[in-house]
């Protein structure tokens, strides 16, 4: 994977200021209000699942409905090894033993991505939505039958590992990965199939190997937002990681606009604080989020946050 120098460079910058903020801001949230922190800590694992369905639906050009079935196995992969190993580490390895789980859920949810990738990914457009529906929903039935994960009651218990400064830290690495990826020279055959299959192929772009590293990448980094998830509320149910949740995140990309990263993050910002905003109108909060979201839409069907920009930059 090859960029120009100066593009590097420049994300590399953006790449370290964002982790030395998120470390030096966790470092002060003992002074947040709770319920504030909470929310803040939400945004940054939204920021890494509606940058990772991004690369799937946005630079790829798929149509992606099982999000949150990535997001469930790394999320109750992580929480499980986390149960299972923590009390046997000193405190002092416990952020290892954290790091450890969130990337053995990723590597777990990209196993499945690509279980997901293989067989189904010569489909596209409504086919390609309705199998990953499907694999999310098995996902789910799965979890709420294991008794080793909890079943229906769900996992308790969970370390309360995440923090600010691993949330935003991880959600910089997301961004940094993708948009460096699809800005290489590589990551053009990403845009190349978006655009048009046939004529990618016609120019020797291998239309599955390349959605299929798009659905791999995604369901990593969705693995590391439900790791992160997981942790942070300490209780895992499946009802957690349904069709809606996958549908939230789909409105994200969507609202941001599709293949725009900074959109994307911006659209995350807003739709995680809306629903909490409109908490105050609790029996009406529902209803006026789904209006507003309408509203958007028929305003803005191309995105809320797009604007123009050089040819294949993300």
């Amino acid at each position: 994977m090859s960029s120009s120098p100066a593009f590097l460079n420049g994300a590399k910058r953006w790449l370290l200021v964002g982790i030395v903020l998120a470390a030096v801001v966790s470092m002060f949230s003992g002074q947040f209000n709770r319920y504030h922190l909470g929310v803040i800590v939400d945004i940054g694992i939204n920021i890494i699942l509606a940058v990772s369905l991004n690369l799937i639906n946005g630079h790829t050009g798929q149509f992606s409905l099982g999000h949150a079935g990535f997001m469930a196995v790394g999320g109750y992969t992580a929480a499980k090894i986390s149960l299972v190993v923590s009390p046997m580490l000193p405190p002092a390895l416990q952020p290892l033993l954290f790091l450890g789980a969130l990337i053995a859920g990723g590597l777990l949810a990209a196993l499945a991505g690509f279980g997901v990738g293989v067989p189904s990914l010569r489909l596209k457009g409504d086919y390609l939505a309705i199998v990953t529906l499907g694999f999310g929903e098995i996902i789910r039935v799965i979890v709420q039958n294991m008794e080793a994960v909890g079943a229906a009651s769900g996992l308790k218990g969970i370390p309360k590992y995440t923090t600010l400064g691993w949330t935003f830290g991880l959600a910089a690495v997301t961004i940094y990965f993708v948009t460096s990826l699809v800005n290489s020279t590589y990551g053009r055959g990403f845009i190349a199939v978006s655009d048009d299959e046939v004529a990618a192929s016609s120019m020797g772009i291998n239309p599955v190997r390349y959605k299929v590293t798009a659905f791999v990448t995604g369901a990593f980094f969705a693995g590391i937002a439900g790791g992160l998830y997981a942790h942070h509320k300490q209780f895992l149910s499946p009802t957690g990681f349904d069709f809606l949740k996958s549908i939230d995140i789909v409105v994200m990309v969507i609202l941001g606009g599709m293949g725009r990263t900074a959109g994307v993050v911006v659209a995350a910002i807003l739709l995680t604080l809306l629903p909490e905003v409109l908490r105050q109108f609790s029996e009406y909060r529902m209803i006026i989020y789904s209006l507003l979201i309408i509203i958007l839409m028929m305003a803005r069907p191309q995105g809320l946050f797009t604007w123009n920009r050089k040819k294949g930059a993300a």
